[in-house]
């Protein structure tokens, strides 16, 4: 098909209705990116707490221009190193990318306590998406990771090995 031609078989569409469809389409998809985003920040900050991480933190995007390719997550005060066994490369570029989607910034460059990142990050958004009718149908994130019921019925091949064997030595 080239363009200009109709599409055969289709019933017309007017305008009006593709720009109404498109106003609906951009809402449901900023609610989406606010839910992913939600849930992002609200893992990091359940696991920041099971750690018992704390200190203050500088979380920045990647900058070509300054030859950073990955986000980072730089210790201000404490260990980096205690930082760096917590999250991986992607987990902090997801962590960037959420953050910065919640301030609506390109070029994010925070520094924040990191045990405060429900207060500042988790909080605003479930607050946002609340005002937006957004309704919370998920109680915990062990919740949406947890096994159907019956799954404990169904017995693993991997059940009766032996710590370090594979499936073929035993």
């Amino acid at each position: 098909m080239s363009a200009g031609q109709p599409v055969r078989n289709s019933p017309p569409v007017k305008i009006s209705k593709l720009l109404d469809s498109h106003r609906v389409i951009v809402q449901q998809a900023r609610l989406a990116n606010l839910a992913q985003a939600f849930l992002t920040l609200r893992r990091l900050a359940e696991r920041v707490r099971r750690a018992r991480l704390g200190g203050l933190v500088q979380l920045r995007q990647p900058e070509a221009a300054e030859e950073r390719f990955w986000a980072s997550l730089t210790a201000l005060e404490g260990s980096q190193s205690v930082l760096e066994e917590h999250f991986t490369d992607e987990e902090l570029m997801e962590f960037a990318d959420a953050v910065a989607y919640a301030r609506d910034t390109t070029a994010l460059d925070v520094t924040f306590q990191l045990e405060k990142v429900a207060a500042l990050f988790v909080q605003p958004l479930e607050a946002e998406l609340r005002r937006s009718g957004v309704e919370f149908d998920l109680a915990t994130e062990a919740a949406v990771h947890a096994p159907p019921p019956d799954a404990a019925a169904i017995p693993s091949p991997f059940a009766d090995r032996h710590r370090g064997e594979t499936p073929r030595q035993r």
